[in-house]
C-alpha cells in the first residue's frame, strides 16, 4: 500500500510523487488534502491532491524539501513505501457554474491549482489562470494549467521566463480592466495569498485560498491549525482547508507558521547529519 509509483523532479526542490493509494483516489474531490507519513516514527504533514484517478487508483503529490520530512520524503524512488495516506480530508472546492474563474498559482501552490481548474472548467466556466515563480527553473506544470484554461499568463520574479512581475500585478491589470470576473483562486505561499487577497478585496471580487498550516492530526481534534477568520476560530483540517480570503487574519496565521521554526531547524539539522 502506498507505494511510489512514479518519481519526477520538476525543479530542484520540487518533487512529484504518484502514489498507489486506491481507497483515497476513489473518494478525493478538488482542493481536498492528504496526511502523510513517510516512516512509522515520522511526522504528519498535509499535502493537497494534485491529481487522482479513481479508476487506476492513484493520487499526486507535489511539494518543496523545504524541512526534514519532505527531505526526507525526497530521498524515496519508485517503488518505495509511505508509511501513511490518510485522507482525502478538508471541504472539497465548491464547483458550479460561476461564469469567468481567476485561478492564481504561485510555486508549488500551481499544483493544487490545477485540480480546481480543471473542475470548474469541466463545470462550463471560463479560465483564466495566472501563474508565477521565483524563476524559469521553478516553474510548474505549465502545461497541465493551459490544458484546462481559457487564457494563461506566466510570470517569473526574475524575468527570466514570461512577464517579470509578481502575479498579484496582472491580477490587479485584469481587474482594473473592467473584464467582469465572477470568483478567484489564489493557492500559494501565505504571504503571496495575502497580497492576491487585498488586490481584490477593492473591486469586491470573492477570493478563495488554500490554509494549509501546521496541521497535526487533520480531523480537527487537536486544534493545532486554527485560523481567525472574520472574527471567529476556524480549524483549517475540517472548516477548510479553503477560505474566503478578505476574512482571513493573515498577521496572525504567519505569526502562527513560525511558532516553531527553530525545532525544524534543529530537526533539519540533526536529519542532515544523519542523527
Amino acid at each position: 500500500m502506498y507505494e511510489v509509483l512514479e518519481r519526477k523532479e520538476l525543479a530542484p526542490v520540487t518533487k512529484e510523487f504518484k502514489v498507489y493509494a486506491p481507497r483515497v483516489a476513489r473518494k478525493a474531490k478538488a482542493g481536498q488534502f492528504v496526511i502523510v507519513r513517510a516512516k512509522e516514527t515520522g511526522e504528519r504533514i498535509p499535502l493537497t491532491i494534485a491529481d487522482y484517478d479513481p479508476q487506476e487508483g492513484w493520487i499526486t503529490l507535489v511539494f518543496q524539501e523545504v524541512g526534514k520530512t519532505t527531505k526526507l520524503l525526497g530521498t524515496f524512488k519508485e517503488g518505495d513505501r509511505l508509511a501513511s495516506v490518510t485522507g482525502p480530508l478538508g471541504n472539497p472546492t465548491e464547483i458550479k457554474h460561476y461564469g469567468t474563474v481567476v485561478c492564481v498559482g504561485g510555486g508549488v501552490g500551481i499544483a493544487p491549482v490545477y485540480p480546481i481548474a480543471r473542475a470548474l472548467k469541466e463545470a462550463g466556466n471560463y479560465i483564466i489562470s495566472i501563474i508565477g515563480a521565483r524563476n524559469k527553473e521553478l516553474l510548474i506544470w505549465e502545461d497541465k494549467i493551459r490544458s484546462v484554461s481559457d487564457e494563461v499568463i506566466v510570470c517569473t520574479d526574475d524575468g527570466s521566463y514570461g512577464r517579470k512581475a509578481l502575479v498579484t500585478q496582472p491580477l490587479k491589470e485584469l481587474l482594473e480592466s473592467g473584464r467582469h470576473v465572477d470568483i478567484i483562486w489564489a493557492i500559494g505561499p501565505a504571504i503571496m495569498m495575502k497580497f492576491c487577497s487585498l488586490t481584490t478585496k477593492p473591486f469586491g471580487v470573492k477570493t478563495i485560498v488554500s490554509l494549509n498550516p501546521i496541521m497535526v492530526d487533520g480531523t480537527g481534534m487537536c486544534g493545532a491549525c486554527r485560523v481567525e477568520v472574520g472574527g471567529e476560530t476556524k480549524f483549517t483540517c475540517v472548516d477548510g482547508p479553503e477560505f474566503d480570503g478578505h476574512l482571513v487574519d493573515w498577521d496572525l496565521l504567519m505569526a502562527r507558521q513560525r511558532l516553531y521554526l527553530e525545532q525544524e531547524k534543529q530537526a533539519l539539522e540533526l536529519f542532515e547529519k544523519g542523527q
